[in-house]
Protein backbone atom coordinates (compact mmCIF):
# COMPACT_ATOMS: atom_id res chain seq x y z
CA UNK A 1 0.00 0.00 0.00
CA UNK A 2 2.65 2.26 0.88
CA UNK A 3 4.45 1.42 -2.70
CA UNK A 4 1.76 2.50 -4.44
CA UNK A 5 0.77 5.75 -2.61
CA UNK A 6 4.75 7.07 -3.84
CA UNK A 7 3.50 5.51 -7.50
CA UNK A 8 0.33 7.50 -7.33
CA UNK A 9 1.94 10.60 -6.06
CA UNK A 10 5.03 10.75 -8.42
CA UNK A 11 2.66 10.15 -11.17
CA UNK A 12 0.38 12.89 -10.50
CA UNK A 13 3.51 15.08 -9.82
CA UNK A 14 4.88 14.28 -13.46
CA UNK A 15 1.21 14.75 -14.81
CA UNK A 16 1.40 18.35 -13.16
CA UNK A 17 4.38 18.90 -14.41
CA UNK A 18 3.59 18.05 -18.61
CA UNK A 19 0.92 20.59 -17.73
CA UNK A 20 2.59 23.00 -16.63
CA UNK A 21 5.34 22.76 -19.09
CA UNK A 22 2.37 23.17 -22.14
CA UNK A 23 0.99 26.41 -20.27
CA UNK A 24 2.96 27.79 -17.72
CA UNK A 25 1.48 31.46 -17.88
CA UNK A 26 -2.55 31.04 -17.74
CA UNK A 27 -4.47 34.17 -19.40
CA UNK A 28 -5.75 35.97 -16.51
CA UNK A 29 -8.70 37.52 -17.70
CA UNK A 30 -9.88 41.07 -16.74
CA UNK A 31 -13.82 42.58 -16.85
CA UNK A 32 -13.79 46.43 -16.89
CA UNK A 33 -17.39 46.99 -16.16
CA UNK A 34 -17.52 51.03 -16.64
CA UNK A 35 -19.44 54.02 -18.11
CA UNK A 36 -17.72 56.76 -20.70
CA UNK A 37 -14.94 57.31 -18.28
CA UNK A 38 -13.53 53.86 -19.38
CA UNK A 39 -15.64 53.62 -23.12
CA UNK A 40 -13.15 55.94 -24.02
CA UNK A 41 -15.92 58.82 -24.41
CA UNK A 42 -14.73 61.69 -26.94
CA UNK A 43 -11.66 59.77 -27.81
CA UNK A 44 -10.48 56.83 -30.39
CA UNK A 45 -10.97 53.86 -28.56
CA UNK A 46 -7.67 53.21 -28.62
CA UNK A 47 -6.20 55.81 -26.88
CA UNK A 48 -8.39 54.86 -23.97
CA UNK A 49 -6.72 54.17 -20.89
CA UNK A 50 -8.27 50.46 -20.86
CA UNK A 51 -7.02 49.67 -23.95
CA UNK A 52 -3.41 51.73 -22.89
CA UNK A 53 -3.66 49.11 -19.67
CA UNK A 54 -3.55 46.63 -21.73
CA UNK A 55 -0.98 47.04 -23.98
CA UNK A 56 1.54 47.71 -20.60
CA UNK A 57 -0.09 44.55 -18.45
CA UNK A 58 1.14 42.35 -21.55
CA UNK A 59 4.79 43.40 -21.11
CA UNK A 60 4.70 41.35 -18.77
CA UNK A 61 1.97 39.39 -18.09
CA UNK A 62 -0.64 37.38 -19.58
CA UNK A 63 -3.88 39.15 -19.55
CA UNK A 64 -7.12 39.02 -21.84
CA UNK A 65 -9.33 42.93 -20.72
CA UNK A 66 -13.10 42.86 -21.87
CA UNK A 67 -14.00 46.02 -21.22
CA UNK A 68 -17.69 46.02 -20.86
CA UNK A 69 -18.31 49.83 -20.66
CA UNK A 70 -21.23 51.23 -21.65
CA UNK A 71 -21.45 55.26 -21.73
CA UNK A 72 -24.01 56.89 -19.52
CA UNK A 73 -24.04 53.43 -17.77
CA UNK A 74 -25.08 53.53 -14.08
CA UNK A 75 -24.75 51.42 -11.13
CA UNK A 76 -28.33 49.82 -11.55
CA UNK A 77 -27.57 49.54 -15.38
CA UNK A 78 -24.11 48.01 -15.01
CA UNK A 79 -25.49 45.34 -11.70
CA UNK A 80 -28.17 44.14 -14.53
CA UNK A 81 -25.77 43.97 -17.06
CA UNK A 82 -23.13 42.14 -14.91
CA UNK A 83 -24.31 38.36 -14.53
CA UNK A 84 -24.63 37.60 -17.99
CA UNK A 85 -20.63 38.66 -18.93
CA UNK A 86 -20.05 36.74 -15.52
CA UNK A 87 -20.94 33.77 -17.15
CA UNK A 88 -20.29 34.03 -20.77
CA UNK A 89 -16.40 35.77 -20.04
CA UNK A 90 -15.63 33.63 -16.66
CA UNK A 91 -13.64 36.32 -15.56
CA UNK A 92 -10.23 36.09 -12.84
CA UNK A 93 -10.78 39.85 -11.90
CA UNK A 94 -13.80 42.21 -12.05
CA UNK A 95 -12.88 46.08 -12.38
CA UNK A 96 -16.07 48.08 -11.33
CA UNK A 97 -15.84 51.53 -12.47
CA UNK A 98 -19.58 53.21 -11.77
CA UNK A 99 -21.19 55.32 -9.55
CA UNK A 100 -20.22 58.62 -12.04
CA UNK A 101 -23.91 58.98 -13.32
CA UNK A 102 -25.48 57.88 -9.82
CA UNK A 103 -24.00 60.90 -8.24
CA UNK A 104 -24.55 63.56 -11.16
CA UNK A 105 -27.73 62.28 -11.46
CA UNK A 106 -28.34 63.01 -7.65
CA UNK A 107 -29.60 59.23 -6.92
CA UNK A 108 -29.93 57.89 -3.64
CA UNK A 109 -26.33 56.85 -2.39
CA UNK A 110 -28.25 53.97 -0.67
CA UNK A 111 -29.21 52.65 -4.08
CA UNK A 112 -25.68 52.98 -5.60
CA UNK A 113 -24.60 51.48 -2.25
CA UNK A 114 -26.82 48.07 -2.78
CA UNK A 115 -26.02 48.33 -6.76
CA UNK A 116 -21.91 48.08 -5.75
CA UNK A 117 -22.64 45.36 -3.59
CA UNK A 118 -24.63 43.52 -5.29
CA UNK A 119 -22.18 43.46 -8.32
CA UNK A 120 -19.37 42.60 -5.46
CA UNK A 121 -21.36 39.68 -4.48
CA UNK A 122 -21.66 38.80 -7.79
CA UNK A 123 -18.02 38.77 -9.04
CA UNK A 124 -17.12 37.32 -5.85
CA UNK A 125 -19.67 34.14 -6.27
CA UNK A 126 -18.08 33.47 -9.66
CA UNK A 127 -14.79 33.57 -7.97
CA UNK A 128 -13.56 36.88 -9.61
CA UNK A 129 -11.22 39.40 -7.70
CA UNK A 130 -12.73 42.70 -7.09
CA UNK A 131 -10.89 45.78 -7.81
CA UNK A 132 -13.29 48.99 -7.35
CA UNK A 133 -12.52 52.60 -8.63
CA UNK A 134 -13.36 55.50 -6.37
CA UNK A 135 -15.05 57.89 -7.40
CA UNK A 136 -15.64 62.10 -6.45
CA UNK A 137 -18.41 64.14 -7.74
CA UNK A 138 -18.20 67.74 -7.55
CA UNK A 139 -18.87 69.88 -4.76
CA UNK A 140 -21.85 71.63 -5.94
CA UNK A 141 -23.84 68.84 -5.35
CA UNK A 142 -23.54 69.89 -1.44
CA UNK A 143 -20.99 69.00 0.82
CA UNK A 144 -22.75 66.43 2.41
CA UNK A 145 -23.62 64.65 -0.33
CA UNK A 146 -20.53 64.93 -2.14
CA UNK A 147 -18.48 63.84 0.96
CA UNK A 148 -20.76 60.22 1.60
CA UNK A 149 -20.57 59.81 -2.06
CA UNK A 150 -16.51 59.90 -2.01
CA UNK A 151 -16.50 57.65 1.37
CA UNK A 152 -18.72 55.00 -0.34
CA UNK A 153 -16.20 53.09 -1.84
CA UNK A 154 -13.23 53.15 1.04
CA UNK A 155 -16.24 51.74 3.14
CA UNK A 156 -17.63 49.03 0.14
CA UNK A 157 -13.54 48.11 -0.15
CA UNK A 158 -13.37 47.49 3.94
CA UNK A 159 -16.03 45.66 4.46
CA UNK A 160 -15.53 43.07 1.22
CA UNK A 161 -11.51 43.13 1.61
CA UNK A 162 -11.33 44.34 -2.23
CA UNK A 163 -8.58 46.32 -3.68
CA UNK A 164 -9.13 50.31 -4.04
CA UNK A 165 -8.04 52.78 -6.68
CA UNK A 166 -8.60 55.63 -4.13
CA UNK A 167 -9.33 57.70 -7.01
CA UNK A 168 -9.58 57.25 -10.64
CA UNK A 169 -8.86 60.75 -11.79
CA UNK A 170 -6.71 61.49 -9.71
CA UNK A 171 -4.68 64.42 -11.03
CA UNK A 172 -6.59 64.92 -13.61
CA UNK A 173 -9.80 66.06 -12.07
CA UNK A 174 -9.58 70.41 -11.88
CA UNK A 175 -7.11 70.88 -14.70
CA UNK A 176 -8.47 72.18 -17.46
CA UNK A 177 -6.20 70.89 -20.01
CA UNK A 178 -6.80 67.34 -19.28
CA UNK A 179 -10.48 67.54 -19.21
CA UNK A 180 -12.64 68.10 -22.59
CA UNK A 181 -15.18 70.98 -23.51
CA UNK A 182 -17.77 69.04 -21.39
CA UNK A 183 -15.65 69.61 -18.06
CA UNK A 184 -16.11 65.98 -17.10
CA UNK A 185 -14.49 63.43 -19.66
CA UNK A 186 -10.63 63.30 -19.23
CA UNK A 187 -8.72 64.13 -23.08
CA UNK A 188 -6.62 61.27 -24.53
CA UNK A 189 -3.80 62.98 -22.95
CA UNK A 190 -4.66 62.12 -19.62
CA UNK A 191 -5.53 58.50 -20.15
CA UNK A 192 -1.57 57.13 -19.57
CA UNK A 193 -2.67 59.42 -16.19
CA UNK A 194 -5.60 56.93 -15.40
CA UNK A 195 -3.19 54.00 -16.10
CA UNK A 196 -0.88 55.16 -13.50
CA UNK A 197 -3.90 54.93 -11.10
CA UNK A 198 -4.79 51.34 -11.94
CA UNK A 199 -1.87 49.74 -12.24
CA UNK A 200 -0.30 49.77 -8.82
CA UNK A 201 -3.39 48.36 -7.38
CA UNK A 202 -4.29 46.22 -10.24
CA UNK A 203 -0.59 44.55 -10.06
CA UNK A 204 -1.83 43.37 -6.74
CA UNK A 205 -4.17 40.96 -7.85
CA UNK A 206 -2.42 39.67 -10.82
CA UNK A 207 -1.10 36.00 -10.32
Amino acid sequence: MYKLKIYLFLLLTIVTSLVYAQNPTATTKILVMGDSLSAGYGIDVEQGWVSLLEEELTKNHAVQIINASVSGETSSGGNTRLPALLAEHNPDIVILELGGNDGLRGQPLKLLEKNLQSMIDASKKNEAKVLLAGMQIPPNYGARYSNQFKELYPKLAKQNQLGLIPFLLEGIGGNDTLVQRDGIHPTAEAQPLIVKNVLPELEKLLP
